[in-house]
């Protein structure tokens, strides 16, 4: 079981280049995402981001089982999980509008960013979370920014296009 919990939480051993795994990871995320977009939509990236945070949990649970380290940098899935969430919006808006996703690419940038940003700030809950010292709060931190950093795309977006009328 070790191994493909740790080629899951690694997301295909992304989280072993270095340095700064973590942001490989969510960079990993984004042509993956896409990817699921073309195949089925927003829908089935938000359902990959359900399935990366119950299969992350299980594999961080499995890794980090009998050692100190509650959460060691390789572990990544939880990048994944929370990269896709703060992507939906863009995800969504292009497939109201009816154009590929990649025709948003501000929205995308920034998703990334925004994601990034509360993943290593992780201010309030996303804190709290990290503090948990489990396998839970290493995949719910993420999901907390994830959901932070798409409310930052909708607002983004609702300033660019609303307030601005571009």
């Amino acid at each position: 079981m070790k191994p493909i919990a740790q080629l899951c939480g690694t997301f295909l051993y992304v989280g072993y280049l270095r340095p700064f795994p973590g942001t490989w990871g969510s960079v990993a995320a984004l042509p993956v995402a896409y990817l699921l977009n073309l195949l089925g939509g927003p829908w089935l990236v938000g359902l990959g981001a359900l399935v990366a945070f119950l299969a992350g949990w299980w594999a961080t649970a499995v890794m980090i089982e009998g050692q100190d380290d509650h959460d060691p940098s390789e572990v990544v899935i939880d990048e994944v999980a929370g990269q896709w969430i703060a992507l939906l919006p863009v995800l969504i808006g292009a497939s109201h509008a009816g154009v590929d996703a990649l025709a948003l690419w501000p929205g995308w940038v920034v998703g990334f960013v925004a994601f990034r940003a509360f993943d290593i700030l992780k201010p309030g809950p996303i804190g709290w979370a990290d503090r948990r010292g489990d396998a839970l709060g290493v995949m719910l931190d993420d999901i907390l920014a994830g959901i932070a950093a798409a409310l930052t795309v909708g607002l983004a977006a609702w300033l660019f296009h609303g307030l601005m009328g571009a």
